[in-house]
């Protein structure tokens, strides 16, 4: 048996709604990218989404919103994806690197505290492998110290803390639709805000800077009969990350499945627990809760994680590695400062095949493999 880490679970209502798009012959920004934002920020509850093509223009543009003097500072985790800390980059910000909680592997508050300085005018919360970041506290800390805060959302999609979604606490929040994630649009993102007027501009700057877009230009012209539908501006510097029809068709789709596809999800990640709960030499790498609506990732920390992955390729079962600490790559050793956490904890991590078309059967074999393993170390 083959056990595949992650799978997009995909059927004929992607493939029907993908023909519908067809049909209109329409597949760049269009209406459908519009009912695919509109559900969306219903769907979490938000006054407004805007469509991308990836959670790394999100992140870029939802800094971009602020227009923070160049050269200030962003507090960021250390253990996440690269686009989270290359975001603050791109908006001629400098990153700082905040230490990991030891338990829930997202940003330390205390951390937090110790690496602000005056210089520092956000902070970037990684909700990590769909376990929420101590968003009150952040939140508090935040708004002391007058710091906007950019949720990194790319791991959830449907989570929530103390009974609110993620991704409608902080100022802005970015979604992922990578074809690994909760849920999925091929590759595509989702910026999303309560404020409006913040956000909105970032229509523009997701499309070349126009005021603008193709569909608008198109509407107004079979309104208003004229010469000059042709007609738009540059306002400012853009850039082409706009979603697309064929994409946004893929989304809603997706998003009628994802509260079963979460729910199969956490039933996977039930077995695990209690398959594990005997296990001496691995363990959660979280503290998952089996009431949570939704975890991206299954994680364990495992003494000798080369030689578990060994073991579980000899078995086909796909293992993976989320994440080296970001200062452990080339080009982030510049911003090296003291993650004394992350640094240590990271060498056990190893994720395991989690995603909603995993069978019974499969899960089993997984499952008997960590107990052998066990058995052996």
């Amino acid at each position: 048996m083959k056990v595949r880490l992650f799978k997009p679970s995909l059927g004929d209502e992607e493939t029907e709604s993908i023909k519908d798009t067809f049909s209109r012959a329409w597949l760049g920004l269009g209406p459908k990218t519009r009912e695919f934002e509109k559900a969306w920020a219903n769907y979490i509850g938000c006054k407004e989404s805007i469509g991308v093509n990836s959670c790394t223009a999100a992140l870029h543009l939802a800094i971009s919103a602020f227009k923070f003097p160049k050269r200030k500072k962003v507090l960021v985790p250390v253990l996440t994806f690269a686009a989270t800390a290359m975001a603050p980059l791109y908006n001629g910000l400098e990153p700082v690197f905040v230490d990991v909680d030891k338990d829930t592997l997202t940003i330390s508050v205390e951390d937090l505290e110790k690496k602000y300085d005056k210089d520092c005018v956000a902070v970037m919360p990684v909700h990590y492998g769909g376990y929420p970041a101590k968003m009150d506290e952040i939140m508090d800390f935040s708004r002391n110290k007058n710091l906007k805060v950019i949720e990194d959302c790319a791991h959830t999609a449907g989570g929530e803390y103390k009974g609110k979604i993620l991704g409608t606490l902080g100022d802005i929040s970015c979604y992922s639709f990578e074809e690994k994630k909760c849920m999925t649009t091929g590759d595509g993102g989702m910026i999303c805000s309560n404020d409006k007027e913040l956000i909105l501009p970032l229509k523009s700057s997701r499309w070349v800077g126009m005021n603008k877009d193709t569909w608008q230009r198109e509407k107004e012209n079979s309104i208003n009969k004229g010469n000059s539908h042709w007609y738009y501006e540059i306002l400012e510097l853009g850039y082409k990350y706009n979603m697309n029809d064929l994409s946004a068709s893929i989304g809603l789709a997706q998003l009628k499945k994802l509260p079963v596809m979460n729910k199969r999800r956490m039933e996977i990640i039930g077995q695990y627990l209690d398959g594990i709960k005997d296990c001496l030499s691995l363990m959660p790498a979280l503290p998952y809760d089996k009431s949570q609506k939704c975890y991206w990732m299954f994680m364990l920390r495992v003494k000798n994680r080369d030689k578990f992955i060994s073991f579980m390729q000899q078995k086909d079962i796909a293992t993976g590695v989320h994440y080296m600490p970001l200062t452990l790559h080339p080009y982030f050793i510049q911003y090296q400062n003291q993650t004394p956490n992350a640094l240590s904890l990271w060498k056990e991590f190893v994720t395991i095949p989690l995603h909603a078309d995993m069978t019974d059967e499969e899960v089993n074999y997984v499952i008997e493999n960590l107990k052998a393993f066990d058995k052996l170390n």
